[in-house]
């Protein structure tokens, strides 16, 4: 049996990976660890996990195939846990940096119910910020 501890880390690959990098750092708040141009990745440190970015047309991103795009994206999207989570200071912090805020409200995730904000990075991709949670499971399934 295996006992998962968290995420470790998540791979995007993207076309533009310095556009990405400065969003996810500048923006996000991610910190840069390091460039490996021999695989066209950029490695970036959030909390105890990575994303790591990885260059489509790059000796890790060729084997994907077409970039993400209308017709098909890397993944649904992922959830960064943020703390503190002052929506409206979030808001106005993305909103200053250009970045549309889609939909916020309660979803259920690792830690219980609370509220997220939705947001897309440059390449398309979807990612979640996730606030403190109420510890509880699932909501029940509306009939």
């Amino acid at each position: 049996m295996l006992t998962i501890r968290g995420i470790d880390h998540v791979v995007l690959r993207v076309r533009d990976i310095e556009r990405v990098r400065k969003f996810y750092c500048d923006v996000l708040g991610a910190a840069h660890v390091a460039y490996r141009p021999e695989f066209g990745m950029s490695h970036l440190r959030i909390g105890a996990a990575m994303i790591d970015l990885v260059e489509v047309d790059g000796p890790l991103g060729k084997p994907g195939g077409a970039a993400p795009g209308q017709e098909g994206r890397n993944m649904d999207h992922f959830c960064l846990r943020v703390e503190p989570f002052d929506q409206g200071a979030i808001v106005a912090h993305l909103t200053k940096h250009g970045v549309a805020v889609g939909d916020i409200r309660p979803r259920f995730g690792a830690e219980g119910n609370g509220v997220s904000i939705y947001l897309t990075d440059p390449e398309g991709n979807t990612v979640e910020l996730k606030g403190p949670s109420d510890g509880k499971g699932p909501p029940p399934p509306k009939l």
